[in-house]
């Protein structure tokens, strides 16, 4: 029972010991400690307002590039940058201003430098990617563009540093790497003003001919989306085995080009309809012999 006393009354001996020890290193480093938290203050103060000039600058340069016009997506791309190195600069300030050498921190900057540029050669390859968008201007905000080998398509909404940003048609964001636009074939589809509609009609071979390609070129020239003073053109594009192929070619604005297109479709259908004009599906004509007869039955089956 002595030895348990002498034992717990070493412990808390030891326990006392070490409290004093914490509370006489505290009393001693207060001055530090009160200093170093001025520093954080401080220096969270200084980022706050940075931050605020940053954005003021940012919106200044904003306002004058659209005094002079500039393409939205040189202006998306360069208030990036801009964002990106004013923010590492302040960075930079705030710790050489509260006590961390300046060749301290560009050193650590060269290193982090070499380090990230091992990390990200993607990175660096969207961003040649988005300067190289920038000066060929394969296509610029408003395009719609589409990028077949990867199955990508959209209107283009922003250009940033490493990545370009695509609504879909049913509103859906696609964030594309530069160097995917850069490094593939793409199709601009909205570069000129005015677009080709190609359409074609099948008819049946028992229809008037003549009557259906008057009643497809009164519907090109009364329609008032179509440009009058471009080619019209409608014709025979081919003698298929189930129906007379009619095609029609015009010019319509870029921006109309769909409406124009299901427009024009329907109204060919539902004139052909009250005019009579066939138009047919697939058939497949087949001959059987019935059992017992001499004679072939021929029977004509339909499919869709």
């Amino acid at each position: 029972m002595k030895d348990v006393l002498e034992t717990a009354g070493e412990v808390k001996a030891e326990a006392t010991e070490e409290v004093n020890r914490f509370i006489e290193f505290f009393q001693d480093n207060i001055p530090n400690l009160i200093s170093f938290g001025i520093k954080v203050v401080l220096a969270l103060i200084f980022f706050f307002i940075g931050s605020k000039v940053i954005k003021w600058i940012r919106k200044v340069i904003r306002k004058s590039f659209e005094r002079s016009n500039v393409d939205a997506g040189v202006k998306q791309f360069i208030d990036s940058v801009i964002k990106f190195s004013l923010y590492a600069i302040l960075i930079f300030m705030i710790a050489t201003n509260f006590g961390v050498e300046s060749s301290s921190v560009a050193a650590l900057i060269a290193s982090a430098g070499v380090a990230i540029g091992l990390a990200v050669q993607g990175s660096l390859s969207n961003f040649a990617g988005g300067i190289l968008i920038l000066i060929l201007k394969p296509f610029t905000v408003g395009d719609y563009i589409i990028v077949t080998q990867e199955n990508i398509e959209g209107t283009v909404k922003e250009i940033q540093i490493f990545y370009t940003k695509l609504a879909t048609i049913d509103n859906q964001t696609v964030v594309v790497p530069n160097s995917i636009l850069t490094n593939n074939s793409l199709t601009n589809v909205t570069a000129r003003p005015e677009r080709k509609l190609d359409l074609k009609v099948g008819i049946s071979y028992e229809a008037d001919l003549r009557k259906a390609k008057q009643i497809v070129e009164e519907k090109l020239c009364d329609d008032p989306s179509i440009i009058q003073d471009e080619e019209k053109r409608v014709f025979v594009d081919s003698l298929g085995d189930s129906a007379v192929v009619i095609g029609l070619r015009a010019w319509v604005k870029t921006d109309e080009y769909w409406t124009t297109r299901w427009r024009i479709l329907e109204e060919i259908k539902l004139t052909f309809d009250e005019e009579g004009i066939e138009i047919p599906y697939n058939q497949l004509t087949v001959h059987m012999k019935a059992d017992g007869q001499g004679a072939d039955e021929k029977v004509k089956t339909e499919k869709m």
